[in-house]
């Protein structure tokens, strides 16, 4: 199923998450699925990137900056209940944002489901950008979130 991410940047200090999660629970906005990691992990992967590519696109002095002051944001993912609502909401509360679509599935939680689905992707010829996942019981579904580089194919696969 197609659903629309957003991701923002927060500040990585004490109370960032518990005020975004604060905002999105007074407004009646519940977070379906989350993923936050180090924006300085972000930006190795765009050093990685523009090393693989040979493509500056800024100076190597600019890149150190970015790597050092990028500690000192979190970039979170998120799925929400009701997407629109949190857009604005965001918005009105001048958060740095963007939204992608993704695909988010529901899967059995026993093993090999992971594998059939990361393996179904592969046989498509569809990479996985990135892929969180989690369960709350033993007895329920698990719920993933892929960001494949295709899509539109993706989305016709898993519909």
């Amino acid at each position: 199923m197609v659903r629309t991410e957003i991701s923002l940047f927060l500040r990585n200090v004490p109370g960032e998450l518990g005020r975004l999660a604060t905002l999105f629970s007074e407004a009646g906005i519940n977070i379906d699925a989350l993923a936050i990691q180090d924006a300085s992990a972000y930006v190795q992967e765009l050093f990685k990137a523009r090393g693989k590519s040979l493509q500056r696109i800024a100076s190597a002095a600019s890149y150190n900056s970015m790597r050092k002051d990028s500690a000192q944001f979190a970039l979170i993912r998120l799925l929400v209940g009701d997407t629109d609502q949190a857009i604005d909401l965001l918005s009105r509360h001048d958060f740095l944002f963007d939204i992608m679509p993704v695909i988010a599935l529901e899967l059995e939680n026993r093993p090999g489901e992971l594998a059939k689905i990361a393996s179904r992707f592969g046989e498509e010829g569809i990479n996985i950008n990135y892929v969180y996942g989690s369960v709350s019981s033993p007895e329920e579904k698990c719920l993933f979130v892929f960001c494949p580089e295709d899509i539109e194919l993706a989305a016709k696969i898993f519909s």
